[in-house]
């Protein structure tokens, strides 16, 4: 089926005997580690751009690289996004198909304390990234927002359709302005340009600043958890898997400057002045943040010392992600069940750790 406002990349470039190329930035980290594994399954080649910063723990980085490091296929520069005679380096010897921009200063919290970091790898290092991808035209260059876009809309599912104003930190602001830079490059380049907003991704490999490994790990050492507005918050959890998978689909779904014609569909954010959209990945699922606790205590058999507490400046009481434009796309949906995902996350943690 031909969708509207989509070229169909598929192979294009990979036909034949040609192997394609993904740079992805980031693949030290949870997502692109998860992403670099799927797509060198698959037979990409694929190159890693990652700067180890010590944002949480630099060896469980380095493992992954160490892992991805196996494949063939994979090859890897250590350097900063900020970096720009770097970055279009890596993209000169590499000379990629498709770019997906992963790597960025992440967390909510923390950009509460160190606003500059995600000014400059955030917005500076997107801007070389979006450099690197004009110069080689890329067929497709996709770039990771956040749900934390939509910020103080309370009107749910979030929608992309809709207007998502609001931010409440600097780094959902960041990753609106990256939103917004992309439009620009897209209408002025003619670059096919996929953001996506991710909701709430957690699983093996994750991050420790992020509240299933804090939890697990604070349960396990005997500590107490800290949950925020007194537990009375949602979130549409999202396993990495059914993640990765979903931007893999959308590798092939780049999008092209729609013709004059009848109106989009109202669920498609397809831009009517370029080749780029917005595409909510999540479960389409709101979870609440005391049963989620339940399927941790219950996957690890241990009982939390619970520290109730008010909510965290910045933060927001619920996500939920409308995740039908995906689905129209690529006909997937993100679909692993919370429980199942927390013990699979459990079981990779007790063997990585020892515990």
């Amino acid at each position: 089926m031909r969708l509207w406002g989509i070229r169909d990349r598929t192979q294009q470039r990979g036909s034949g005997n040609v192997t394609r190329k993904v740079l992805i930035t980031g693949t030290a980290g949870f997502i692109g580690f998860h992403l670099a594994k799927l797509l060198l399954a698959e037979g990409f080649r694929v190159h890693g751009l990652d700067g180890m910063t010590d944002y949480y723990d630099v060896r469980l980085k380095q493992r992954r690289h160490q892992i991805l490091l196996q494949s063939e296929g994979f090859s890897a520069t250590e350097g900063m996004l900020e970096d720009d005679a770097l970055v279009q380096q890596v993209a000169d010897e590499f000379a990629p198909d498709v770019i997906v921009h992963l790597a960025a200063q992440a967390g909510v919290r923390y950009s509460l304390e160190n606003p500059r970091a995600y000014i400059e790898a955030n917005v500076v290092g997107t801007f070389n990234v979006m450099e690197a991808a004009r110069r080689h035209a890329v067929d497709h260059l996709l770039m990771a927002s956040t749900s934390s876009v939509y910020g103080a809309n309370v009107d749910m599912p979030f929608v992309e359709t809709r207007k998502a104003d609001t931010p409440l930190t600097i780094y959902a602001a960041t990753k609106k302005a990256n939103e917004a830079m992309g439009h620009s490059y897209a209408h002025l380049w003619n670059l096919p340009t996929t953001m996506f907003r991710f909701f709430t991704v957690y699983g093996p490999w994750g991050r420790p600043d992020m509240a299933l490994f804090k939890f697990v790990e604070a349960i396990l050492q005997g500590r107490p958890i800290d949950i925020y507005n007194h537990g009375e918050m949602h979130r549409d959890f999202t396993y990495v898997d059914d993640l990765v998978r979903g931007i893999r689909l959308l590798i092939d779904a780049a999008p092209v400057r729609p013709e004059p014609g009848p109106e989009l569909p109202e669920w498609d954010s397809l831009s009517p002045a370029a080749p780029w959209r917005v595409v909510n990945i999540g479960n389409s699922d709101t979870v609440r943040l005391l049963d989620f606790v339940e399927a941790i205590e219950d996957s690890l058999g241990m009982k939390a010392e619970r520290n109730y507490m008010d909510m965290q400046k910045g933060d927001v009481p619920a996500t939920w992600a409308d995740a039908t434009l995906l689905h129209e796309l690529t006909g997937y949906r993100p679909k692993t069940d919370v429980r199942e995902g927390i013990a699979r996350f459990v079981e990779w943690y007790r063997d990585y750790y020892g515990k």
